[in-house]
């Protein structure tokens, strides 16, 4: 008997299952795919494909997150090479300038494209301004209220630099970032160091990417021990300076000598007498001949 109810039981409840409850158990499903159905090509081994622009930016940001120096696409259903050259120079400045990986890590993109029956291939080159390491490095955040943490785990494991890729920037990102530096540099009694170079990628307004330098080199003219220095040095060479100034001021002095020397034959008599007298002997007498002027005076006596 129990047996037969066990099994009533679990008649009812498939039927339940079936009728009234499933409207319960629907869902709705939808996939999400790149607009690409493939980047790589099945029959050659590196060689990507696109049929768009957007396809060639998926493709260049996929090189550029593998650190691959060259590579090769092929471009489907373009009509002339004037397209895909216009193609190939909008994606590439695109992935350069407007992404954050490319700005933060791309030197610079070539491309040269031949046509081929039923496609053009082109050729790319891509060289970086970061290595493949410092990619692999690059750490994912939702909004800037993890820089704090990162930072301060970065300081802890000995890192000289921290790069974050930033899912939500904000209004006050850039408020938030210097906040959570000034914190833990302060509690990490490193207000008197070298202060952090903060580098915004690909914008400073809204950057996707957010770079931290924490032992950047020094410079001159930098607050702290070094700018100390300078100072202390600007001091002597102001002494020095002054020293100089006073030699010069002397030596002016000197100068000056000459300008009263036509004052000095005043001093005597017979020479003020004699440029009285005889104007245009003047000159003669800044000469090294005086005893010609004797028998000069005589003539004009006479």
């Amino acid at each position: 008997m129990s047996r037969k109810l066990s099994g009533l039981a679990a008649l009812v409840l498939a039927l339940c299952l079936l009728t009234g409850c499933s409207p319960l158990l629907e869902r709705t499903y939808s996939t999400a795919e790149p607009h690409s159905s493939k980047f790589w090509e099945s029959e050659a081994a590196g060689t990507l494909r696109a049929e768009n622009h957007q396809d060639v930016v998926n493709d260049l940001l996929l090189l550029v997150g593998q650190h691959r120096e060259t590579a090769t696409l092929r471009l489907y259903d373009f009509k002339s090479e004037l397209a895909v050259a216009d193609v190939l120079e909008a994606a590439a400045a695109e992935v350069q300038q407007e992404t954050p990986m490319g700005a933060y890590a791309v030197e610079f993109i070539t491309t040269s494209s031949y046509a081929q029956r039923g496609y053009y291939e082109v050729a790319v080159r891509i060289g970086y301004r970061r290595t493949l390491e410092q990619l692999q490095t690059v750490v994912n955040a939702t909004s800037p209220e993890a820089l704090y943490s990162l930072l301060a785990a970065a300081l802890d494991e000995g890192k000289t630099e921290l790069a974050v890729r930033m899912g939500y920037w904000g209004e006050n990102g850039r408020t938030r970032v210097e906040e959570a530096m000034a914190q833990l540099r302060e509690e990490r009694e490193l207000t008197e160091t070298v202060p952090w170079v903060v580098n915004y990628y690909p914008a400073e307004e809204k950057p996707g990417l957010v770079e931290f330098l924490l032992d950047p080199p020094e410079e001159d003219g930098l607050p702290g021990e070094e700018g100390e220095a300078f100072g202390g040095a600007g001091e002597a060479i102001g002494g020095e300076n002054a020293g100089e100034t006073a030699d010069e001021g002397g030596e002016a002095a000197a100068k000056d000598g000459p300008e009263e020397s036509p004052e000095k034959p005043a001093q005597g008599e017979p020479h003020s007498g004699e440029a009285a007298a005889n104007p245009e002997e003047a000159p003669e007498e800044t000469g090294a001949e005086p005893p010609p002027a004797a028998p000069a005076e005589d003539g004009g006596k006479n």
